[in-house]
């Protein structure tokens, strides 16, 4: 005997409409706002970020894992219009959208959101705007409001799915889809109804797990969010629909997605509170959760403790760092990120977390394996993200102690305009030369002048 379907709720696979509105208004708000009317400190924040992560990406350009990439992504016949950050090669805007984003996040050092949700936004959000600007004209002004408008999206979509990351996913690959397609379409100016269905175009395309910490396929969550957020802008362009309720309907993102929701998260407070002025910068180039931890045993490192005489290194820590950096014998760079017991044995016996630092001959240092045994590690519930205590404690009976309340780089504790400077020519001089380095730098302090961002792009490009 066959039951009759008779309910919308049943005919619509449970996707029968809310009407609420909330993604229809989000993308009204996105499609409606300009340049204009972005709060000085947005715009400001926009530059730090835009800085921030070109000197990533072009001290990226040059890793193992791109050379990888590159060659793969050469096996497909798109034209090749768009710049590779700090490279020679061009690419078709897909492949450009993954080779970029990956680039800027294949070191770790980019930036990230921490102000309820960890999201490395500008990696997918910059590098869908490379490709996207190559589509359709835009300028400097077009680009800050672009890249504003995509971190509204994917940290307010983020905050409406609380228990999003606990479920696996990496967020840089889920949510950094959905700001990237709202970045792009914004730079593409869509209307409001093509503005939502490019939300539910990206947001279908929403990837990217935890387990590849440590892989390759870490920072390629970057790239194929970009590349996903360029697709879905062009394609609502085109006219492709999609779910008007992709973000809070019965069967969408934050309810597929995250064990509990907070819908209102997604839309309060839009064009009041702007996400962008949560973000962070990092001074070490590994999990952000590791920086507290770091800052602390660089301080009782400079206090002249022989690591001969070091009997442990105790580290009291939120919980995520144990979670998502507890790697406890990292065997390469990729991984030494990831592991709380290597960044604490580094930065005690180097006095730096750098580059250098998670290199995967760093990873095998005797001396850092040896040190990093001495590591243990405790989870404080009470602790914030950015907060960590260090008790280094010696064979004679010493005890050392240091307490972090607010990590370097942080919104409490923010990276000045001039550190971040100095962290973009350190990224960048290497790959472009001083001269260029610098004027590139210049031309983003002055990005609303700019009438054309290719020719910005085009400065990071590899030398010829």
């Amino acid at each position: 005997m066959f039951m009759a379907l008779s309910t919308a709720e049943e005919i619509g696979y449970g996707v029968s409409p809310l009407k609420t509105n909330h993604s229809s208004n989000f993308a009204e708000f996105c499609a409606a706002t300009t340049f204009d009317q972005l709060p000085d400190t947005v715009r400001h924040e926009a530059k730090r970020g835009i800085i921030d992560w070109f000197g990533c990406a072009i001290a990226g350009s040059q890793h193992a894992t791109i050379d990888l990439l590159m060659k793969g992504l050469s096996n497909f016949g798109s034209a090749r219009t768009v710049p590779v950050i700090g490279r020679r090669e061009r690419l078709g805007p897909l492949e450009a959208a993954m080779a970029n984003g990956q680039i800027g996040h294949v070191l770790d050092f980019d930036d990230t959101h921490m102000d309820g949700v960890v999201l490395h936004t500008s990696s997918p959000v910059l590098a869908a705007l490379i490709s996207t600007s190559h589509l359709s004209a835009a300028s400097g002004r077009d680009l800050m409001t672009a890249y504003a408008l995509g971190f509204e999206a994917g940290v307010r979509v983020g905050k409406s799915a609380p228990n999003h990351h606990d479920g696996g996913w990496h967020l840089t690959g889920t949510l950094g889809s959905i700001a990237a397609g709202i970045a792009a379409a914004r730079l593409l100016k869509l209307d409001a109804r093509q503005t939502v269905h490019a939300l539910g175009i990206a947001t279908t395309q929403a990837a990217g797990m935890q387990q590849n910490r440590g892989t390759m396929c870490k920072s390629f969550h970057a790239g194929r969010a970009a590349s996903s957020g360029v697709i879905a802008a062009v394609l609502a362009r085109q006219g492709f629909d999609s779910s008007e309720e992709i973000v809070e309907g019965k069967k969408g993102f934050s309810r597929t997605y995250s064990a509990t929701t907070d819908i209102a998260a997604f839309t309060s407070d839009l064009g009041d509170r702007w996400e962008i002025l949560s973000n962070g910068y990092k001074p070490y180039a590994c999990g952000v959760v590791l920086h507290p931890l770091i800052d602390g045993v660089i301080e009782l490192s400079r206090c002249g403790i022989d690591p001969a005489k070091i009997a442990e290194i105790r580290l009291r820590v939120h919980p995520h760092a144990i979670r998502i950096t507890g790697v406890l014998d990292p065997q390469t760079g990729l991984q030494s990120k990831f592991s709380l017991y290597h960044s604490a044995a580094v930065a005690f016996l180097d006095q730096a977390a750098g580059l250098s630092q998670y290199s995967d001959e760093r990873a095998k240092a005797p001396e850092v394996v040896s040190l990093r045994g001495l590591v243990s590690a405790y989870a404080d519930e009470a602790y914030r993200r950015d907060e960590a205590h260090v008790t280094v404690v010696t064979h004679d009976g010493g005890v050392h102690e240091q307490h972090v309340h607010h990590a370097k780089g942080t919104r409490a504790n923010p990276m000045s305009d001039d550190t971040l400077g100095e962290k973009f020519l350190a990224n960048s001089v290497p790959i472009l030369g001083e001269e260029r380095a610098r004027f590139l730098l210049a031309a983003i302090w002055r990005l609303e002048d700019q009438a054309d961002i290719n020719e910005l792009f085009a400065l990071a490009h590899g030398r010829e």
